[in-house]
Protein backbone atom coordinates (compact mmCIF):
# COMPACT_ATOMS: atom_id res chain seq x y z
CA UNK A 1 0.00 0.00 0.00
CA UNK A 2 1.05 3.71 -0.48
CA UNK A 3 -0.11 6.73 1.41
CA UNK A 4 1.19 10.17 0.19
CA UNK A 5 1.80 12.21 4.01
CA UNK A 6 2.98 15.91 4.59
CA UNK A 7 3.72 18.51 7.48
CA UNK A 8 3.04 21.93 6.59
CA UNK A 9 3.60 24.92 9.10
CA UNK A 10 0.74 27.25 8.37
CA UNK A 11 1.82 30.31 10.57
CA UNK A 12 -1.82 31.13 11.46
CA UNK A 13 -2.57 31.57 7.72
CA UNK A 14 -0.18 34.16 7.34
CA UNK A 15 1.67 34.56 4.28
CA UNK A 16 5.20 36.36 3.89
CA UNK A 17 3.43 39.56 2.78
CA UNK A 18 2.19 39.56 6.48
CA UNK A 19 -1.66 39.16 4.64
CA UNK A 20 -4.41 36.64 6.82
CA UNK A 21 -5.09 34.25 3.06
CA UNK A 22 -6.55 31.03 4.34
CA UNK A 23 -7.02 30.33 0.58
CA UNK A 24 -3.37 30.34 -0.26
CA UNK A 25 -3.17 27.25 2.04
CA UNK A 26 -6.24 25.68 0.81
CA UNK A 27 -4.41 26.04 -3.09
CA UNK A 28 -0.72 24.74 -1.52
CA UNK A 29 -2.85 21.64 0.25
CA UNK A 30 -4.76 21.15 -3.13
CA UNK A 31 -1.37 20.84 -4.61
CA UNK A 32 0.36 18.40 -1.78
CA UNK A 33 -2.95 16.16 -2.03
CA UNK A 34 -1.62 14.04 0.54
CA UNK A 35 -3.58 11.80 2.51
CA UNK A 36 -2.68 12.85 5.85
CA UNK A 37 -1.59 16.14 6.94
CA UNK A 38 0.27 17.75 9.61
CA UNK A 39 -0.01 21.31 10.46
CA UNK A 40 1.28 23.58 12.93
CA UNK A 41 0.90 27.54 14.20
CA UNK A 42 -3.23 26.77 13.80
CA UNK A 43 -5.38 29.75 15.39
CA UNK A 44 -8.75 27.15 16.61
CA UNK A 45 -10.43 31.00 17.56
CA UNK A 46 -10.10 34.43 17.01
CA UNK A 47 -8.53 35.81 13.78
CA UNK A 48 -11.06 33.11 11.88
CA UNK A 49 -14.65 33.66 12.42
CA UNK A 50 -15.17 29.94 10.55
CA UNK A 51 -11.51 28.22 12.36
CA UNK A 52 -9.74 28.10 9.51
CA UNK A 53 -8.70 23.87 10.40
CA UNK A 54 -12.54 23.04 10.22
CA UNK A 55 -12.61 25.53 6.84
CA UNK A 56 -9.70 23.28 5.42
CA UNK A 57 -11.60 19.67 6.14
CA UNK A 58 -14.60 20.91 4.40
CA UNK A 59 -12.52 22.64 1.68
CA UNK A 60 -10.51 19.14 1.18
CA UNK A 61 -13.16 16.52 1.98
CA UNK A 62 -11.13 15.75 4.98
CA UNK A 63 -11.29 14.69 8.58
CA UNK A 64 -10.12 17.32 11.24
CA UNK A 65 -8.58 16.74 14.53
CA UNK A 66 -6.86 19.46 17.38
CA UNK A 67 -4.34 19.54 18.97
CA UNK A 68 -4.39 23.05 20.80
CA UNK A 69 -1.39 23.84 23.06
CA UNK A 70 -2.01 27.31 24.23
CA UNK A 71 -5.09 29.54 24.99
CA UNK A 72 -5.15 33.23 25.70
CA UNK A 73 -7.70 35.94 25.08
CA UNK A 74 -7.73 35.54 20.82
CA UNK A 75 -8.28 32.19 21.64
CA UNK A 76 -6.35 28.52 20.89
CA UNK A 77 -3.06 27.84 19.14
CA UNK A 78 -1.21 24.61 18.47
CA UNK A 79 -1.56 21.44 16.25
CA UNK A 80 -3.46 19.96 14.17
CA UNK A 81 -3.92 16.84 11.33
CA UNK A 82 -6.19 16.46 8.69
CA UNK A 83 -6.47 12.95 7.44
CA UNK A 84 -8.77 11.17 4.80
CA UNK A 85 -8.20 7.52 6.75
CA UNK A 86 -10.94 6.42 9.64
CA UNK A 87 -9.45 7.56 12.86
CA UNK A 88 -9.80 5.08 15.92
CA UNK A 89 -7.90 6.94 18.46
CA UNK A 90 -6.28 10.46 19.35
CA UNK A 91 -4.11 11.55 21.96
CA UNK A 92 -3.00 14.74 23.06
CA UNK A 93 0.36 15.33 24.84
CA UNK A 94 1.92 18.46 26.85
CA UNK A 95 6.05 18.48 25.75
CA UNK A 96 5.71 21.73 27.59
CA UNK A 97 9.23 23.22 29.10
CA UNK A 98 9.23 25.30 32.34
CA UNK A 99 8.14 28.84 31.31
CA UNK A 100 9.16 28.28 27.57
CA UNK A 101 6.03 28.77 25.20
CA UNK A 102 3.63 25.59 25.53
CA UNK A 103 4.26 22.86 23.52
CA UNK A 104 2.34 19.41 22.55
CA UNK A 105 2.42 16.74 20.47
CA UNK A 106 -1.04 15.56 18.53
CA UNK A 107 -1.05 11.20 17.84
CA UNK A 108 -3.35 9.94 15.74
CA UNK A 109 -3.47 5.88 15.36
CA UNK A 110 -6.11 5.75 12.00
CA UNK A 111 -6.73 2.38 9.56
CA UNK A 112 -5.24 2.25 6.16
CA UNK A 113 -6.95 -0.53 4.42
CA UNK A 114 -7.38 -2.55 7.61
CA UNK A 115 -4.05 -1.63 8.96
CA UNK A 116 -3.39 0.39 11.93
CA UNK A 117 -0.81 3.36 11.50
CA UNK A 118 0.34 5.58 13.91
CA UNK A 119 0.79 9.52 13.03
CA UNK A 120 2.74 11.94 15.49
CA UNK A 121 2.71 15.58 15.34
CA UNK A 122 4.69 18.21 16.77
CA UNK A 123 6.33 21.72 17.21
CA UNK A 124 9.12 21.56 19.37
CA UNK A 125 10.62 24.61 21.02
CA UNK A 126 12.98 27.60 19.98
CA UNK A 127 15.61 27.28 22.74
CA UNK A 128 18.16 24.73 22.06
CA UNK A 129 17.98 23.17 25.88
CA UNK A 130 14.30 22.39 25.27
CA UNK A 131 14.01 20.34 22.02
CA UNK A 132 16.58 17.16 23.68
CA UNK A 133 13.81 16.95 26.61
CA UNK A 134 11.08 17.32 24.17
CA UNK A 135 12.37 14.40 22.17
CA UNK A 136 13.00 12.12 24.87
CA UNK A 137 9.46 12.41 25.69
CA UNK A 138 8.22 11.95 22.41
CA UNK A 139 10.01 8.60 22.47
CA UNK A 140 8.81 7.84 26.08
CA UNK A 141 5.34 8.54 25.04
CA UNK A 142 4.78 6.87 21.89
CA UNK A 143 7.20 4.18 21.82
CA UNK A 144 7.93 2.85 17.92
CA UNK A 145 7.49 -0.96 18.12
CA UNK A 146 9.47 -2.25 14.43
CA UNK A 147 6.15 -4.26 13.17
CA UNK A 148 4.01 -1.31 12.87
CA UNK A 149 4.06 1.70 10.64
CA UNK A 150 4.69 4.92 12.54
CA UNK A 151 4.97 8.51 11.51
CA UNK A 152 6.64 11.37 13.22
CA UNK A 153 6.31 14.71 11.15
CA UNK A 154 6.22 18.55 12.37
CA UNK A 155 8.29 21.65 12.46
CA UNK A 156 11.18 20.42 14.99
CA UNK A 157 12.95 23.58 15.05
CA UNK A 158 16.10 22.47 15.11
CA UNK A 159 18.57 24.44 12.73
CA UNK A 160 21.93 22.50 13.91
CA UNK A 161 22.54 19.07 11.57
CA UNK A 162 24.28 17.43 14.57
CA UNK A 163 21.60 18.88 17.32
CA UNK A 164 21.06 16.80 20.14
CA UNK A 165 17.06 16.10 19.43
CA UNK A 166 17.93 15.60 15.72
CA UNK A 167 20.36 12.44 16.94
CA UNK A 168 18.23 10.87 19.67
CA UNK A 169 15.18 10.66 17.14
CA UNK A 170 17.45 9.35 14.27
CA UNK A 171 18.56 6.49 16.83
CA UNK A 172 14.95 5.44 16.64
CA UNK A 173 14.05 6.48 13.14
CA UNK A 174 17.18 6.57 11.19
CA UNK A 175 18.27 9.47 8.95
CA UNK A 176 15.85 10.15 5.98
CA UNK A 177 15.92 13.22 3.92
CA UNK A 178 15.54 16.28 5.18
CA UNK A 179 14.73 18.89 2.46
CA UNK A 180 15.04 22.90 3.68
CA UNK A 181 11.67 24.02 4.23
CA UNK A 182 12.90 27.48 5.56
CA UNK A 183 12.41 30.79 4.80
CA UNK A 184 9.84 29.93 1.73
CA UNK A 185 11.39 32.01 -0.59
CA UNK A 186 14.49 30.92 -0.31
CA UNK A 187 15.37 27.96 1.86
CA UNK A 188 18.38 26.94 3.83
CA UNK A 189 17.05 25.05 6.98
CA UNK A 190 15.45 21.51 7.09
CA UNK A 191 13.19 22.71 9.78
CA UNK A 192 10.29 20.62 9.27
CA UNK A 193 10.62 16.80 9.49
CA UNK A 194 9.30 13.39 8.13
CA UNK A 195 10.90 10.52 9.68
CA UNK A 196 9.08 6.71 9.52
CA UNK A 197 9.78 3.78 10.92
CA UNK A 198 10.07 1.27 9.74
CA UNK A 199 12.90 3.47 8.04
CA UNK A 200 12.44 1.61 4.25
CA UNK A 201 8.63 2.12 4.30
CA UNK A 202 9.66 5.91 3.47
CA UNK A 203 10.10 5.72 -0.15
CA UNK A 204 10.27 9.52 -0.78
CA UNK A 205 10.56 12.78 0.83
CA UNK A 206 10.97 16.71 -0.73
CA UNK A 207 10.00 20.05 -0.18
CA UNK A 208 6.61 21.49 -2.12
CA UNK A 209 7.58 24.07 -4.40
CA UNK A 210 5.06 26.54 -6.07
CA UNK A 211 4.05 29.44 -6.61
CA UNK A 212 1.77 29.22 -4.33
CA UNK A 213 3.68 27.58 -1.33
CA UNK A 214 6.28 30.47 -1.76
CA UNK A 215 4.02 33.12 -0.43
CA UNK A 216 1.23 31.23 1.47
CA UNK A 217 3.28 30.55 4.73
CA UNK A 218 6.86 31.16 6.05
CA UNK A 219 7.68 27.60 5.72
CA UNK A 220 7.39 24.91 2.72
CA UNK A 221 5.28 22.36 3.25
CA UNK A 222 7.49 18.69 3.12
CA UNK A 223 5.88 15.52 1.36
CA UNK A 224 6.72 11.97 1.05
CA UNK A 225 5.49 9.29 0.16
CA UNK A 226 5.16 6.01 2.23
CA UNK A 227 4.64 2.11 1.08
CA UNK A 228 3.93 -0.61 3.36
CA UNK A 229 3.05 -3.58 3.54
CA UNK A 230 -0.21 -4.26 5.53
CA UNK A 231 0.05 -8.08 6.69
CA UNK A 232 3.16 -6.46 9.22
CA UNK A 233 0.62 -4.55 11.05
CA UNK A 234 -2.56 -6.82 10.68
CA UNK A 235 -2.52 -7.69 14.26
CA UNK A 236 -2.31 -3.97 15.35
CA UNK A 237 -5.87 -3.31 13.13
CA UNK A 238 -7.90 -5.93 15.14
CA UNK A 239 -6.34 -5.94 18.68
Amino acid sequence: MRIQIASYNIHRGFGRDGRYDPERILRVLEEVNADVVALQEVDFLGLDPNQILTWLAAKLGMTAVGGPVRASEAGKYGNALLTRLPIRKVTRRDLSIGDHEPRGALAVDMLCQGTMIHVVTTHLGLWPQERPLQATRLIELFPVHREELTILMGDLNEWQVWGKALRMLRKVFGSPASPATFPAIWPLLALDRIWVSPAQALHSVEAHRSKASLTASDHLPVKAEVWFQAAKNRRSATA
